[in-house]
């Protein structure tokens, strides 16, 4: 014997769905606030007034960054010149995830003669190191290196 399909039931089916639609979708927008990491700049236009001669100043320094982790856990931070390494005095460094703030640590950087150099102990998978360095003649340098993380 078959039930008869009522208006009733075809109420509860549709509410039903939408039901389990704002569900995932309430959700997702939780997470997704709270993981955000917030704002790079208080007032993006008043940052981008500068933007055109900061970067010029320092593509002007001729440095090539890169962060390298090795499989102790060692992160080395070198700063790459035509003739040799620059050594700058890093006022800023945060390694963390893209997506959230709560991964993020502070690398103790200490130079060795070629490179900055810390140790970390991160998961697997692409991080990020936000940087902010000072050069000799007073140059803000402000980079995000990305460190991508193979265990």
């Amino acid at each position: 014997m078959q039930k008869e399909l009522t208006g009733r039931h075809v109420a509860i089916i549709v509410c039903s769905m939408f039901a389990v639609i704002i569900a995932v979708n309430l959700t997702l927008a939780f997470q997704a606030v709270a993981t955000f990491p917030g704002l790079e700049v208080k007032n993006s236009y008043v940052a981008s007034q500068n933007f055109d001669s900061d970067r010029a100043a320092q593509e002007a320094l001729g440095w090539d960054v890169s962060a390298v982790l090795d499989q102790s856990g060692t992160l080395r931070l070198t700063f790459g010149t035509e003739t040799g390494v620059a050594q700058p005095d890093i006022t800023y460094a945060v390694l963390g995830r893209a997506t959230n703030v709560a991964q993020d640590v502070t690398p103790d950087f200490t130079f060795d003669g070629q490179s900055f150099v810390s140790h970390v102990d991160l998961g697997e998978g692409n991080w990020n190191l936000r940087l902010v360095a000072l050069a000799e003649d007073g140059t803000e340098f402000k980079q995000r290196v990305i460190v991508k993380v193979l265990k």
